[in-house]
């Protein structure tokens, strides 16, 4: 299995396709190559300690082991960002939602994000040229 290390890796994932799963999200960025699927983590400090973090990574990565032979495609860069439901949910329930999740963003119903644009910022609100009893 191999895996993402580099940030930007991970940008490029989440400006990718999205789906949601359960106790986790799914991102994904096909990378146009006909390399393995590489795997990224994230659980956030939101989800406890460090060593509850550790665990949810530990068991996802044993989860991921298991399906993304089978189920991830060759050439995609695949973001896992973990919900702090993983760590109590059954093994089998985290084998589905990654299958879940996978099959959705490769069937098209799945969610893209909008592209951040200027134009999309709204507008700025114009500075009020009277003046208020609190600014005298």
């Amino acid at each position: 299995m191999h895996r993402l290390v580099k940030r930007k890796d991970f940008l490029a994932a989440a400006a990718g396709l999205r789906a949601n799963a359960g106790s986790l999200l799914l991102q994904a960025r096909d990378r146009a190559d006909e390399t393995p699927p590489r795997i990224g983590l994230t659980v956030t400090k939101k989800q406890g300690n460090a060593v509850e973090r550790n665990r949810i990574r530990r068991r996802l990565r044993a989860a991921v082991s298991d399906v993304l032979p089978r189920a991830g495609r060759t050439g995609f860069d695949y973001v896992i960002v973990a919900r702090r439901t993983a760590l109590a949910a059954p093994f089998t329930d985290l084998i589905n939602d990654i299958e879940r999740g996978i099959a959705r963003l490769h069937s098209g119903s799945r969610r893209r994000p909008r592209p951040a644009t200027p134009d999309m910022a709204p507008p700025p609100i114009p500075a009020s040229t009277e003046r208020t009893a609190h600014d005298q």
